[in-house]
């Protein structure tokens, strides 16, 4: 494959983007994530990478409308007082800081193994922040406990994230096959995420809570109760084989009916630079894919070694930070041996999931609870995550080599 000069574009596009994502922002310029995500985009097309039809429909609509639908859901919860009658519960049964790091590294690793992970960050964080509030603690270790725990629980099932629902689909695997092999991996994995943010932040850890204020927002049930049910119709729906998208949004929808909510409150709560930041990076990586940038790297990779479970998980977690998760599986998907090829879906799956812990911008998990913090004034830094991120990716990446490579 000839090298084409849409590639040089399309390289430089998505360091640069990688680059103020990892940041937080530009280091000269005025520039956000969602900014970035904007200017790539426009970048995409203005250098010819790709057309503005191919960009439109590049953007996952899909996941874009189950994101938007799901923070009508979550506005909701947020004006009923929802989230302050979760903290008051947990500050009554968690007394210590450690304890309620525990607390929610393992809260989110399990909801996250149920539904995608992103929508657990997306109804979690808010409340790791009010609990953090209340008992005046620093949020930053509890916070990447929720990313964290986020996607090593999804690994443990092909529907805690978007790349196992992928794999699944892709492969035809069991879901039981799968997670018998993906659990243990998960749960020590989880032990293990505990025990790095423990260690790194051990000093802002000790000692015992003390609530420092209390709620003065009235608690609404009847809307808290109504908006419950929503939630779990629209997941029960989903893990019963209906789409998604479209339980969602019918479930935000109705929840818009109400005669006790002003709907502009509603939005005002809804995340519209998350939403930015998503559709830009959809046409970002879809320029990088459509420019045969990927192609022709690993036209120039020796793949003789690529039976190698070592090697393939090596390559899985490095195209994952590059190109983000989803990308690097309908990559990798051409490179699965055709022997023992469940286990090597297996491997990708896993691999896929656990590479998100490698660095800020390596899921979309992680940057769901960033902007979520950076709304409440909170900036979580990439050296902040990345120093516990490294050295427990390496881990569970290690021990995810192991163990399949003589389990069967």
């Amino acid at each position: 494959m000839e090298y084409r000069v849409e590639m040089f574009w399309a390289g430089l596009i998505l360091i640069a983007v990688l680059v103020i994502f990892t940041l937080g922002k530009s280091p000269i310029f005025r520039v956000d994530r969602a900014g970035a995500a904007i200017i790539g985009a426009v970048a995409t097309i203005g250098t010819g990478v790709m057309s503005f039809e191919q960009a439109t429909a590049a953007v996952d609509f899909k996941t874009i409308i189950i994101l938007f639908s799901m923070m009508i859901i979550v506005a909701n919860l947020k004006l009923a007082g929802f989230f302050e009658w979760v903290g008051e519960v947990v500050c009554r049964q968690v007394t210590s800081k450690r304890q309620l790091l525990f607390a929610t590294i393992i809260s989110s690793g399990i909801m996250s193994a149920l539904a995608i992970n992103d929508i657990i960050c997306l109804l979690f964080t808010p409340v790791v922040l009010l609990v953090c509030r209340k008992v005046s603690c620093n949020p930053l270790p509890h916070l990447l406990g929720v990313a964290m725990a986020s996607n090593i629980g999804s690994a443990a099932t092909l529907l805690g994230n978007p790349q196992n629902i992928l794999v699944g689909s892709l492969s035809g695997m069991p879901f039981v096959s799968y997670f018998s092999t993906a659990c243990p991996v998960a749960l020590i994995g989880l032990i293990a995420a505990y025990t790095a943010i423990a260690c790194f932040y051990r000093q802002e850890l000790e000692g015992r809570l003390s609530v420092s204020e209390t709620s003065s927002v009235t608690i609404h049930m009847y809307l808290i109760i109504k908006s419950l049910i929503v939630f779990v119709l629209v997941v029960a729906a989903y893990m019963v084989g209906y789409d998604l998208a479209l339980v969602s949004c019918l479930g935000g929808a109705a929840l818009l009916i109400t005669r006790r909510v002003k709907p502009n409150k509603v939005y005002s709560s809804v995340d519209f630079n998350l939403l930015i930041i998503f559709i830009g990076l959809f046409i970002i990586v879809a320029g990088v894919e459509s420019s045969g940038l990927m192609t022709y790297v690993f036209s120039h990779m020796s793949l003789s070694g690529f039976n190698n479970m070592g090697l393939f998980a090596a390559v899985t977690l490095i195209l994952s930070n590059i190109v983000s998760n989803v990308p690097a599986v309908l990559l990798m998907k051409f490179f699965i041996p055709l022997e023992h090829a469940e286990q090597w879906w297996k491997a990708l799956a896993l691999f896929s999931t656990l590479a998100g812990n490698l660095t800020i911008s390596g899921s979309i998990a992680n940057l769901i609870v960033v902007e979520i913090a950076k709304r409440d004034h909170i900036d979580v830094k990439a050296w902040d995550y990345f120093k516990v991120g490294f050295p427990l990716t390496l881990l569970t990446i290690l021990l995810g080599v192991v163990w399949l490579s003589y389990v069967r």
